[in-house]
């Protein structure tokens, strides 16, 4: 169990007072240093990547101009959550989901072991780029984007693209080009300060309402379970009251945005806690950060939802929710 310190009935009692303070002071800052995400070297976030792919991701994605790791990232966790057992209803087979077909086509040996193996990570995510960057030149010509319509023949396929002169006007493909790259964002490390949540101040407010309320394992507030929550139930209301639908678990959560600095925070980022550091997938807690070093969080069985301080051994790190993050996380990883 993960130790806290916890925050007495003094700092519950001074509530909204002391929470929008923060919020209004960090927001007043922010709003001056805020901006875009810059050019450069696309690094990865944090513990996005499982370590034991990570490598493998930053050497690959850069294998053309057209890809980054970031965005191969993006298309990995979309096809698989990382599972490299997993099988599609359509066969699709492993972590890069590919078609027996397809594979035997375009799956290559990228471990040298004189094997191409769908079911290896060594030779799938080494595949999947070389598969994404073979599309790259055959629509490098086409106007627009080269990675939008990169990503749009790898749904499509190339002709479809080079016909349409551009993504075409096909939505399954058109919602697919927009996720990867939303989601991409998730996986890229921030080159410059994360733009401010919108809806951060009354998603704190919902979560602060709650405070006092007893903790329960599964719990998403409904009325059968007393208005009780677990961790993750408290983060996904909070959100889903401004409009923003999250999914259910912690480390799923952790996709729904960029990924600021410990510097960086601001209130309304949910803040991640893990006993591995190093991928996202083990994440196990989260809380809505409050500034000052602090969170609002229910934390186990037997507490009540409270403030907590973050600044603990496991802190992994922080999402800053957006509403198109959000959306184009998979419905199942």
């Amino acid at each position: 169990m993960r130790k806290v310190w916890v925050v007495g009935g003094a700092a519950v009692g001074l509530g909204l007072s002391f929470v929008m303070l923060l919020v209004v002071g960090v927001y007043l800052v922010a709003g001056n240093l805020a901006g875009g995400l810059g050019g450069g070297t696309v690094g990865l976030a944090k513990g996005a990547v499982p370590a034991a792919y990570k490598t493998l991701v930053q050497r690959w994605g850069n294998l053309c101009s057209a890809l980054n790791p970031a965005l191969l990232a993006a298309q990995l966790y979309q096809e698989s959550g990382w599972d490299p057992t997993v099988v599609s209803p359509a066969d699709a087979r492993g972590i890069a989901q590919f078609i027996p077909g397809t594979w035997a086509t375009h799956g290559i040996d990228g471990n040298g072991d004189g094997r191409r193996d769908i079911w290896d990570p060594n030779d799938a995510i080494p595949s999947a780029a070389s598969y994404d960057c073979e599309l790259a030149k055959y629509v490098k010509d086409v106007p627009g984007d080269t990675s939008d319509n990169m990503l749009a023949a790898y749904n499509a396929g190339a002709y479809r693209v080079i016909r349409a002169g551009g993504v075409p006007s096909i939505s399954e493909t058109r919602n697919y080009v927009k996720t990867i790259r939303t989601l991409a964002k998730s996986f890229a490390a921030p080159v410059t300060r994360v733009d401010p949540s919108r809806q951060a101040a009354a998603a704190i407010s919902y979560a602060q309402h709650k405070l006092g309320t007893p903790y329960l394992w599964g719990g998403t507030g409904t009325a059968d379970q007393g208005g009780r929550f677990d961790c993750s139930g408290l983060t996904q209301a909070a959100y889903r009251n401004v409009g923003v639908t999250l999914p259910r678990v912690a480390n799923d959560q952790y996709n729904a945005g960029p990924h600021p600095s410990r510097s960086e925070l601001l209130p309304g980022d949910l803040v991640f806690f893990s006993d591995d550091l190093t991928d996202s997938r083990a994440i196990r807690h989260v809380g809505i950060y409050v500034g000052g070093g602090y969170m609002i969080d229910a934390p186990r069985t037997g507490a009540v939802i409270r403030f907590d301080p973050i600044d603990t051994p496991d802190y992994f790190g922080a999402t800053r929710v957006t509403e198109d993050g959000a959306k184009a996380l998979p419905t199942s990883v």
